[in-house]
């Protein structure tokens, strides 16, 4: 949630008229996150005071933008605690602020959790299942614009900062990844719309009567259509690792899993290729963070990732130093 574009409080009381969410009081850009611009803004309306976010879209076109808001606002209406997009008198969910995409979204209450436990694992696992199932009515196609194609035309761009054996460990495991994605067992997996980012910066927490209570998911500008298994592994590479070596945590994993399989029952091909979608989830934000770290772009308050972190996350799920059975039989 850098901020590249920067918006002036009457361009926001502009927007915010036409969309009938009242009179814009204040205006703050976020600081966290490295793809879009938001802002937080605090509107008045018929006496109330009601907090929103306005994103500015960098990358993403005017002609993307619409399978991500159309998904959030499926995914909200169908009971998935999600920012949900405010449509215009013509049922419009894109529009144009400083020549770029924008769009207002409701703001979730609570905080991140960045040191969560197995109660935090298992309602994040129990609602990333429920979001899955939600999605199986969305009608709409993207493919996950991260996923292996990317990863392909990236990491030539990539390779020359690199040093020898991490260009080593990159190309064997994009080719192992290639290879993965050719089996049948792979075609086998169940898909759909997944969020693709669901890391501990994007979930929200309330507490209630001195309990953590899973309040929404939310920054859905990477989702796609892909693997649902993936995206747990996406979300046990974040949630149920220790951060400062990459190692795996047996609790939260087992915790997470075991509440995502309530939900949703993994699927035999899921189990098998778990440990292989690990591996896929740990490249992809290596890859991107280097992206990000080498190619930058300008922005204000920006706040580059470090990637030597999936760096050490890709190794400890390479050497397999987790117990793969125990955690399939969470399942």
């Amino acid at each position: 949630m850098a901020v590249y574009t920067e918006v002036s409080l009457p361009e926001a009381q502009a927007l915010f008229k036409q969309l009938k969410l009242g009179q814009v009081t204040h205006l703050k850009g976020c600081a966290g996150g490295i793809e879009n611009t938001n802002y937080f803004a605090t509107a008045e309306l018929e006496g109330q005071t009601h907090e929103h976010v306005l994103t500015l879209f960098e990358r993403l076109s005017f002609e993307q933008l619409p399978f991500y808001l159309q998904l959030m606002k499926h995914l909200a209406q169908h009971g998935i605690a999600v920012p949900e997009p405010t449509a215009n008198a013509k049922g419009a969910l894109v529009f144009e602020v400083k020549g770029k995409p924008a769009a207002v979204v409701n703001k979730l209450r609570g905080a991140s959790e960045l040191a969560p436990t197995p109660t935090h694992c298992a309602q994040v696992g129990a609602m990333l299942a429920r979001l899955h199932l939600a999605g199986r009515s969305f009608d709409a196609q993207q493919p996950n614009l991260r996923g292996l194609s990317w990863w392909n035309d990236t990491v030539p761009v990539v390779l020359p900062y690199l040093t020898a054996p991490q260009k080593t460990l990159i190309t064997q495991e994009l080719a192992y990844q290639n290879h993965v994605a050719a089996q049948s067992s792979y075609a086998a997996l169940p898909r759909g719309p997944i969020h693709a980012d669901l890391f501990r910066d994007n979930v929200l927490f309330d507490t209630v009567n001195g309990a953590p209570l899973l309040s929404g998911f939310f920054d859905f500008y990477f989702a796609g259509v892909d693997t649902w298994v993936f995206d747990l592994a996406v979300c046990l590479n974040d949630w149920c690792i220790e951060l400062a070596s990459g190692k795996h945590h047996a609790q939260n994993a087992h915790a997470f899993i075991a509440a995502y399989n309530q939900e949703r029952p993994l699927l035999a091909p899921e189990r098998e290729l778990l440990p292989a979608m690990l591996r896929a989830a740990a490249l992809r934000f290596w890859l991107s963070r280097l992206w990000d770290l080498y190619l930058p772009r300008e922005a204000s308050m920006l706040q580059a990732h470090d990637p030597s972190h999936f760096e050490r996350v890709l190794t400890q799920r390479i050497t397999g130093l987790m117990d793969f059975d125990a955690l399939a039989a969470s399942a």
